[in-house]
């Protein structure tokens, strides 16, 4: 039954009913705040795709992904408010900005391989935290950006709004999900898939390592920084805070919760944990003693996370199932050829 339910769930009916969910949420939830709630949590969602891609499907840890989005982030704030660009303008120049200095970073990190380019990269992110809180001269430093546009809907739409601006969000998030689909089932994708299964096997295949590490990297930055700006863009002020490492951390949990190199992981797992955590919020700093032991009984009982732990499970069902149908269908060959002896 359960077999048959989950089946049922991976089919693009169950995927299309999901996206009708999303789409009517704002008219199923009890206020506004559960609006701005969900809008935030796709926001997060984004990013935390953009970490699978270099995490989940090419296996380096990336710990400065934070401070991209930050990056990105910050880039649409400076410009907005300091600058006097508009909102779209901006939020191309976040994503350029980001992919640029992620191609930079990425040349010199991916030289180095598992928990060194993990230990490098943590070094960059604490780096860009320093660097946003110090430099006030560009970044305002603790004092921070205020005044951010919000994007234009050009006399359409009024993103001021929660609604519209949760429904931009929504499309930012689906275009988000079908890249990486499109990129899962491509031949980079499966480039990306045999550099995590191991780099000298890749590179025994023809495989260029760096030239493809750097390309992850790029896409994954151009993730959070899209993530970012869209951020800036809902909450019109950020902070330092917003490249504290503590937020890289949190993308990495929702990341293993929901299920690393896997398409719909990520989307769950963000959307999951953050909804626990705003209904945890009643026992303010006590939260993490019910929290935190969620996520224990989630490592133990689902280490591939949930999407991954259930197609774990779906994949050895159908290799039980398959040797019982074969033994099955030879039972009735055998019975048919019988038959037509003692016909004959």
């Amino acid at each position: 039954m359960l077999f048959k339910l989950g089946a049922m769930l991976m089919t693009p009916g169950a995927k299309l009913a999901l996206l009708v969910f999303a789409i009517v949420f704002p008219f199923l939830a009890s206020n506004e705040y559960q609006v701005y709630v969900m809008a935030s949590a796709f926001v997060w969602a984004i990013a935390v795709y953009g970490l699978n891609i270099i995490t989940g499907f090419c296996g380096q840890l990336n710990l400065a992904h934070g401070g991209f989005f930050a990056i990105g982030a910050y880039t649409l704030g400076l410009l907005t408010a300091d600058a006097g660009w508009s909102f779209w303008p901006a939020f191309v120049a976040a994503l350029v900005v980001t992919a640029v200095l992620g191609f930079f970073v990425g040349i010199v990190s991916l030289r180095l391989k598992e928990h060194y380019f993990a230990i490098f990269t943590l070094c960059v992110g604490f780096i860009i935290y320093l660097l946003i809180d110090k430099w006030e001269e560009l970044t305002h430093g603790p004092i921070g950006v205020r005044d951010i546009a919000e994007p234009y809907g050009f006399g359409l739409v009024d993103f001021t709004e929660t609604t519209p601006f949760y429904y931009l969000v929504l499309a930012f998030l689906v275009f988000a999900i079908w890249f990486m689909g499109r990129l899962s089932r491509s031949l980079l994708g499966r480039t990306f898939i045999a550099i995590r299964n191991g780099d000298e096997l890749a590179q025994s295949l023809g495989i260029n390592l760096m030239r493809n590490k750097v390309l992850a990297f790029v896409l994954s930055t151009t993730y959070a920084g899209l993530a970012g700006a869209l951020y800036a863009g809902m909450v019109r002020f950020i902070g330092p805070e917003e490249a504290n490492i503590v937020h890289t951390f949190d993308m990495i949990t929702y990341l293993l919760v929901g299920g690393i190199g896997t398409i719909t992981g990520p989307l769950l797992g963000t959307v999951g944990i953050v909804w626990i955590t705003q209904s945890l919020q009643f026992l303010e700093e006590y939260r993490m003693i019910i929290f935190g032991p969620l996520l224990v009984l989630l490592v133990i009982f689902f280490p591939r996370g949930i999407t991954g732990s259930f197609l774990t499970w779906m994949h050895r069902k159908a290799q039980s199932v398959a040797p019982e149908k074969k033994r099955t269908e030879s039972k009735v060959t055998t019975t048919r050829t019988r038959e037509a002896e003692n016909n004959a």
